[in-house]
């Protein structure tokens, strides 16, 4: 089984250290999951931020959401973080994590 690492965009990581302890743990079980190549249990794609990018949507104590990509075989990138407050997505989270996805397939390009 190949597992492949996550690699964190920008402040992804720490805002998932601020959700509540029970989403922290469902939400690492999820991107558990999606390291080993599995979907998670519960999410949607994203096509509006970009082709591939994936939102695991987690409900523990809150609605909280992780928007990653994990089409490329070297590892999972986790564009961004956030726990929802209104039932759709704020345009400056879609616009941050798109702008975030562009920077992150300029890099590749480049290497």
């Amino acid at each position: 089984m190949t597992v492949k690492p996550i690699t964190w965009l920008a402040d992804s990581k720490s805002r998932l250290r601020e959700f509540p302890s029970e989403a922290r743990g469902v939400a690492g079980f999820e991107l558990w999951e999606v390291q080993q190549g599995k979907d998670p249990t519960d999410w949607k794609p994203m096509p509006t931020v970009g082709l591939g990018v994936k939102e695991i949507r987690v409900h523990a104590g809150g609605a909280f959401r992780i928007l990653y990509v994990a089409k490329f075989v070297e590892a999972v990138y986790v564009l961004h973080v956030l726990h929802k407050k209104d039932n759709k997505t704020p345009k400056a989270v879609l616009d941050l994590a798109r702008a975030r996805f562009r920077e992150l397939i300029r890099e590749r390009k480049q290497r």
